[in-house]
C-alpha cells in the first residue's frame, strides 16, 4: 500500500510539474515573454522544492509523511489555482515557481523517503515501482493537458489540475504509514546516521557532487526538448508528447534497473546511467525530425528515470533508517541549482545563438564530471546493508 500510494504522490507532483512543457508557448505569448524569462518559473519551481526537500524530510521525519504530504497536496492545488488567476509573469513566478514548489517540496522527499525502510533485499526493486510514479505522471499528464488546452483555454485547463491534484493527491497522502521499527529497539528509531554524521563522510560529499552536477543535464530537456522539436518543425502536440516519451523511458528504466541494480550493484548502475544521460545528448545534437527527437527522449527517460530511482535506495544503503528522509531531503538540495540555472542558461544561450548546439555540448561536459564524481563513491565501504 506504501509503494502504491507513494506511486500516485510522486505522479501527481511531477505530472504537474512536467506540464510545465505544455504550457510554455501559452505563457510565452500571453505575457509577451522571452524564453528564458518563462524557464524561470520551471527552475524557481525545481529549485524550491529541492532546497525545501531537506526541510520536507525533517518534518516527516518528526511528524510522519501522511500530515505532510497531504498539508504539500494542498499548497501545489491553490498554486496551480493561482496560476490560473495571473495577470502577469511575476504572479506566475510566485504562484506556480514558489507555492506549486513547496508544494513538491513536501511531497517528494517524505513519500519516496517513506518506502525505504520497510524494504532490505529488494530495495532498489520497492523503490523503483514507487518512484516510478515519477515517469507515468510525465507520461500521462503532460499529453493530456496539451490535448485539453486544444479545446480549452489554459486558465481552465489549470483549474482542472487543482482539482485532480486535491482529489487523487490527497487520497494518496492518506494512505502513507511509517515504517515500523525494523531494529526492535524501544528508541523508536532505525539504525543508521544521524543527518549531521552523514554529512561528514566522503561518500555523501561525492554522491552530493554527483547530484550537484547532474542537475543541468537532468532538466534542461523538460523545459526546452518541446521547443526544440517546435523549431524543428513537429507539430505542436507531438513535441508536447515528447515530455511522455520521456516518460516512458522513465517507466522502463526504473523498473528494470532497479531490478538490475539490486544484482550489479546500486551505485555501479547510478555511475552508468549518469553517463548515458550525457550520452543522449548527441541524439538531439543531430535530431532533425520527430523519430530522432522520439528516439532522444526515450534514451534520455531511461537514463533520467534509473538515476532518480537509484538515489534514495543508495541513501538507504549508505547511512541507514535513522534520518533517511532528512538525508535524502538534503542530497536532493544538491539539484536545486541545476534545476534552475540549467533550463534558464539553456534559454539564454539559445536566446543569443537561436540554436541549442552550445548547451548540448556544455551538458556533456558536465556529465562527465557528474559520472566521475559516481566512481568515487566506490572507494568507500558501505556501512549499512
Amino acid at each position: 500500500m506504501v509503494v502504491w500510494a507513494t506511486f500516485v504522490c510522486l505522479a501527481v507532483i511531477f505530472g504537474v510539474s512536467y506540464s510545465f512543457a505544455a504550457f510554455f508557448e501559452n505563457f510565452a505569448k500571453e505575457f509577451a515573454a522571452q524564453r528564458a524569462d518563462v524557464s524561470w518559473i520551471f527552475g524557481l519551481c525545481g529549485l524550491v522544492y529541492f532546497v525545501l526537500g531537506a526541510g520536507g524530510g525533517m518534518l516527516a521525519d518528526r511528524w510522519g509523511p501522511r500530515l505532510v504530504c497531504m498539508t504539500g497536496m494542498v499548497f501545489i492545488a491553490l498554486g496551480l489555482f493561482l496560476t490560473s488567476l495571473a495577470q502577469s509573469l511575476t504572479t506566475v513566478y510566485l504562484s506556480y515557481g514558489l507555492l506549486v514548489g513547496l508544494g513538491i517540496a513536501l511531497v517528494y522527499t517524505p513519500s519516496i523517503a517513506c518506502v525505504q525502510p520497510w524494504f532490505n533485499k529488494r530495495r532498489g526493486l520497492a523503490s523503483g515501482i514507487a518512484s516510478s510514479g515519477v515517469g507515468a505522471g510525465t507520461l500521462i499528464l503532460p499529453v493530456v493537458v496539451s490535448y485539453l488546452l486544444i479545446e480549452i483555454n489554459w486558465r481552465e485547463a489549470l483549474q482542472m489540475m487543482s482539482a485532480g491534484v486535491l482529489l487523487f493527491g490527497l487520497s494518496a497522502g492518506f494512505l502513507l504509514m511509517r515504517a515500523p521499527n525494523l531494529n526492535g529497539s524501544t528508541s523508536g528509531q532505525l539504525p543508521g546516521l544521524t543527518l549531521s554524521a552523514a554529512l561528514k563522510t566522503p561518500s555523501f560529499k561525492w554522491l552530493y557532487m554527483g547530484t550537484l552536477l547532474g542537475a543541468p543535464v537532468m532538466f534542461v530537456p523538460f523545459a526546452h526538448i518541446s521547443a526544440a522539436a517546435r523549431d524543428a518543425g513537429v507539430p505542436d502536440a507531438q513535441a508536447v508528447g515528447l515530455v511522455g516519451l520521456i516518460g516512458i523511458g522513465s517507466l522502463v528504466g526504473r523498473f528494470a534497473i532497479g531490478w538490475l541494480a539490486d544484482r550489479l550493484g546500486r551505485i555501479k548502475t547510478l555511475m552508468l546511467m549518469q553517463g548515458l544521460m550525457g550520452l543522449s545528448y548527441l541524439v538531439w545534437a543531430g535530431a532533425q525530425d520527430q523519430l530522432m527527437f522520439a528516439l532522444f527522449a526515450l534514451w534520455f527517460g531511461l537514463s533520467y528515470g534509473s538515476i532518480v530511482s537509484l538515489l534514495p535506495a543508495i541513501c538507504m544503503d549508505l547511512f541507514g533508517g535513522r534520518a533517511v528522509s532528512a538525508i535524502i531531503g538534503t542530497l536532493y538540495t544538491g539539484a536545486a541549482l541545476g534545476n534552475l540555472l540549467g533550463p534558464v542558461m539553456a534559454g539564454q544561450v539559445f536566446d543569443m545563438t537561436q540554436s541549442y548546439a552550445l548547451v548540448i555540448w556544455i551538458t556533456l561536459g558536465i556529465s562527465a564530471m557528474a559520472t566521475y564524481s559516481c566512481w568515487r563513491i566506490l572507494k568507500y565501504p558501505k556501512l549499512f546493508e
